[in-house]
């Protein structure tokens, strides 16, 4: 099948080529925004403006449920609207510059590796992984700022609240627990110490159970995206449209419902697994503070309850460690006061409890 039956197969229809002058001018602007946001990853901004400038880029009519630009792996092109505004189109063009340098082959070409997407697997695993760090690397390199946003019932913090708001919120979490640098590593090299290090601080069933909670987000919103298409279709009866209704009504509750239980998996699964290795009251408090912080990451819905359970409960937890460590000073390596730690668990149990009474009931 020729390229240009497989776009159209996929609704995208070349007008012309962009013009050399926009060309140029894209890949400067992407590849000195990415060399200057991302310097720890040996990024050159000569050797990526000389490999962006060489880019096919197109101007092309696309459907309606596409985004505004597209990266087109089997040809290495990158497909803009005819309706895009050109006045911001660095902010398109990014995602999906990034997209072509992180493309990684084999000897014969195939394409192997999209980021923290296997394409050696036809189920694609890893797609809404890579397309939220894509993302979020994008938003980064143009320095935008988080937004709080509220979709689906979730209000979340997210750098990029148009595209893939939810995705990007779940991988700054996972980010969270790595570190940067080991995210947009793999992301750029189609490399896997992301994956191992996240697999390190957490577990191999958690990494791929997220991985997979990703994919099937992503699926659902797109399945909601082409729901809501139908409604716009004039021809359709009241019984259709109440249907298509309810389909969106459901689709909306099981996204909030994958969101809030993959936050809680990449939460537990990072804090259940980091408790086991303190040895001292030093790394107590640094626990605690990190545990406190994770707050700032997290989706909220006007029920939600479980981090500051669970934030309570690890706090416990903690407490139980920090009196073992006094009565066996060999396990307590640094000098840390357990006033302090009192003082905080005090306060835990106003805030949440507004007693120390109702706080020994509730565990």
């Amino acid at each position: 099948m020729s390229i240009e039956t497989e776009l159209k197969k996929e609704g995208i229809e070349v007008i012309k080529p962009l013009d050399t002058l926009t060309v140029i001018s894209i890949a400067k602007n992407v590849a000195t925004k990415l060399a200057m946001a991302y310097p720890e990853q040996n990024l050159s901004c000569n050797e990526l403006f000389i490999k962006l400038s060489r880019l096919n880029m197109y101007i092309a009519k696309m459907p309606h449920t596409m985004a505004q630009a597209k990266y087109y792996y089997k040809n290495s092109s990158i497909y803009f609207s005819d309706d895009i505004d050109f006045s911001n189109i660095d902010s398109y063009a990014t995602h999906e510059c990034i997209h072509y340098l992180q493309e990684l082959r084999d000897t014969d070409n195939n394409l192997i590796h999209l980021g923290l997407c296997d394409f050696t697997d036809s189920k694609l695993p890893g797609m809404a992984l890579n397309e939220a760090a894509v993302q979020l690397m994008s938003s980064k390199a143009l320095n935008e700022k988080v937004d709080t946003v509220k979709y689906f019932d979730i209000t979340l913090p997210t750098n990029s609240p148009y595209y893939y708001a939810l995705e990007c919120n779940l991988i700054n979490q996972m980010a969270y627990i790595t570190g940067d640098y080991a995210l947009f590593n793999s992301t750029l090299y189609s490399n896997n110490s992301f994956k191992r290090n996240f697999i390190s601080q957490t577990s191999e069933k958690t990494f791929y159970k997220v991985q997979n909670n990703m994919d099937k987000l992503m699926e659902l919103e797109d399945n909601l995206s082409a729901e809501s298409i139908k409604l716009g279709n004039s021809d359709i009866s009241i019984k259709v449209i109440n249907k298509i209704e309810k389909d969106i009504a459901n689709l909306r509750i099981k996204i909030n419902e994958l969101f809030i239980n993959t936050q809680n998996l990449i939460l537990t699964g990072y804090f259940d697994n980091n408790l086991k290795s303190i040895v001292n009251l030093e790394q107590i408090e640094d626990y605690r503070r990190k545990l406190y912080n994770y707050k700032n990451l997290i989706g909220t819905t006007e029920n939600y309850s479980f981090f500051n359970d669970y934030y309570v409960q690890k706090m416990a937890e903690l407490e139980k460690k920090c009196s073992a460590f006094e009565n066996n000073e060999e396990l307590s390596l640094v000098p840390v006061k357990r006033n302090f730690f009192s003082i905080i668990i005090s306060k835990i149990k106003r805030l949440f409890f507004g007693s120390s009474e109702n706080y020994e009931q509730a565990l």
